[in-house]
C-alpha cells in the first residue's frame, strides 16, 4: 500500500493591503549575534535606547512587583492621572499603549478607510507609513532637503489638498532634523479642518536642548483640527524593554475613539509602574540628555572625519551613508560585535542609522567602522 501523501494545509489569503507590506526591520540582538557570529562582546547601537538607563526611581516604584504580577492590572487611571499632573492636560485625553508604536497602529485602524490619503515625510518611521497601509489608505511621502531639513514648502503643497492624516516625528527619526515652531504654524495652517494632525515626538526630550524647538501642543491647542500627539517612555526614561508610550489628544472623543480599538489591558502593570516612578526621575534623565547629546555630537565629528556625509541630529542617534549599502556595511559590523541599523527605504539605502551608546560603545563602533572602510577602500583599489 503506498504511504499517503504528507497533510497540506489550504492556502489563506490575507488582505491584499497586507500582502503588499514588508515585515518590520526590527535587526538582530545582541544573544543572538553573539550566538550567530561567536562574539563574547555586543555593542547595540541600532534601536536608539537611553545607554544610562532609566531613573532610580523607577527600581523603588517596581518594589511591590511581585505582589500584582498574578493579577490584570487595573485601570491605568493612575498613570494617565500623573501625565496629565506633568503635562497639564485632563487625564481623559490621555491614551497609553504597549509602547507609541501601538498608539500609531490604534490611530490608523481608528480613522484611516481604504482610499482615504495620508502625508508624511521620508526617510520615515516605517510604522508611520505601513500601519496607514495596512488599512487601505493612500500615503504620499515628502523628502527631506539635501540639507537634511524638513522641506516646507513641499509640506504645505501635500496637506493643502483633501487628506484625512498628516503624521511625522519631530524631531525626525532617522535623520534628526527639527521642525521650528514658526515653520510647523504654517504647516498646520495649510492642513484642511477636518485633517488629523499626528506628531510623533518620541525623541522630545533630546530635541529640548535647543531653545527653538516648538511647543507641539501649544501650537496645537490653539487652532481647531484634532490632532494626537505621541510620547514615549522607551527613549530618554529608558524603559524600551516594557513597552510602554502614550498619546496626548485633543478631545475627549478622539481618546474614546482609539479605547475602542485598544487591546484590553494594553499596558502591564510592570510598565505602568515603571512609568510613574520614571516621571520622578527627571533630573536622571535631563543628565543622561545632556551627556547623549555631547557624544553625539563628538560622534559626528568624528564621522565627517572619515568623509562620510552626516545629517545633523538632535535625536540620540546619527543617519550617515558610505559607498556600500548599508545592509552590507551592517553585516560586515556584526562578525565585529557592532549593531547599527541599515536603512532600507527607497533612495536611501546607502545611508545607516547608529544610535549614541555610552562613550566606550561608541568608540568601539568607530574604530570597528573605520577598519571596515579601510578593508572595502583597499579590496575595491585591488580590483581598480
Amino acid at each position: 500500500m503506498p504511504p499517503e501523501p504528507p497533510f497540506s494545509h489550504p492556502q489563506i489569503v490575507s488582505r491584499p493591503e497586507i500582502a503588499r507590506l514588508p515585515p518590520y526591520n526590527a535587526g538582530l540582538g545582541p544573544e543572538a549575534v553573539k550566538a550567530q557570529y561567536g562574539v563574547s562582546s555586543v555593542v547595540k547601537l541600532g534601536s536608539n535606547e537611553n545607554p544610562y538607563g532609566p531613573p532610580p526611581t523607577v527600581q523603588v516604584a517596581l518594589a511591590s512587583l511581585m505582589e500584582q504580577v498574578a493579577l490584570y492590572p487595573e485601570a491605568d487611571l493612575t498613570l494617565r492621572k500623573a501625565l496629565a499632573a506633568t503635562l497639564g492636560e485632563p487625564d481623559s485625553r490621555i491614551v497609553l499603549g504597549n509602547g507609541s508604536e501601538q498608539i500609531i497602529r490604534m490611530i490608523s485602524e481608528a480613522y484611516i478607510s481604504p482610499g482615504d490619503r495620508v502625508v508624511t515625510v521620508v526617510p520615515s518611521f516605517g510604522l508611520h507609513i505601513l500601519d496607514a497601509e495596512a488599512m487601505g489608505g493612500v500615503v504620499e511621502t515628502v523628502a527631506v532637503t539635501d540639507a537634511w531639513e524638513f522641506d516646507l514648502d513641499a509640506m504645505i503643497k501635500a496637506v493643502s489638498r483633501p487628506l484625512k492624516m498628516l503624521i511625522f516625528a519631530n524631531p525626525s527619526n532617522p535623520v534628526g532634523c527639527m521642525m521650528a515652531e514658526a515653520d510647523l504654524r504654517r504647516l498646520i495652517a495649510a492642513c484642511p479642518c477636518d485633517c488629523l494632525i499626528v506628531v510623533d515626538e518620541a525623541y522630545r526630550e533630546y530635541a529640548e536642548i535647543n531653545p527653538e524647538y516648538p511647543d507641539a501642543r501649544a501650537i496645537l491647542r490653539a487652532q481647531d483640527r484634532p490632532w494626537i500627539v505621541l510620547r514615549t517612555f522607551s527613549k530618554a526614561y529608558g524603559l524600551a524593554g516594557l513597552r510602554i508610550g502614550y498619546a496626548v489628544t485633543s478631545s475627549d472623543e478622539i481618546a474614546r475613539t482609539l479605547g475602542i480599538v485598544r487591546d484590553p489591558f494594553n499596558t502591564n502593570i510592570a510598565a505602568q509602574l515603571a512609568a510613574i516612578g520614571a516621571l520622578k526621575g527627571e533630573d536622571h534623565v535631563r543628565s543622561s540628555v545632556v551627556r547623549t547629546g555631547e557624544d553625539r555630537e563628538r560622534m559626528r565629528m568624528r564621522l565627517k572625519a572619515l568623509r562620510l556625509d552626516v545629517a545633523p541630529s538632535l535625536g540620540n542617534f546619527l543617519f550617515f551613508r558610505t559607498n556600500m549599502p548599508s545592509a552590507d556595511l551592517a553585516e560586515r559590523l556584526l562578525p565585529k560585535g557592532v549593531i547599527v541599523k541599515p536603512w532600507k527605504e527607497a533612495g536611501y539605502t546607502h545611508w545607516t542609522r547608529v544610535s549614541i551608546g555610552l562613550p566606550a560603545e561608541n568608540d568601539r563602533f568607530l574604530a570597528v567602522l573605520a577598519d571596515v572602510l579601510e578593508c572595502v577602500s583597499v579590496v575595491e583599489t585591488m580590483k581598480a
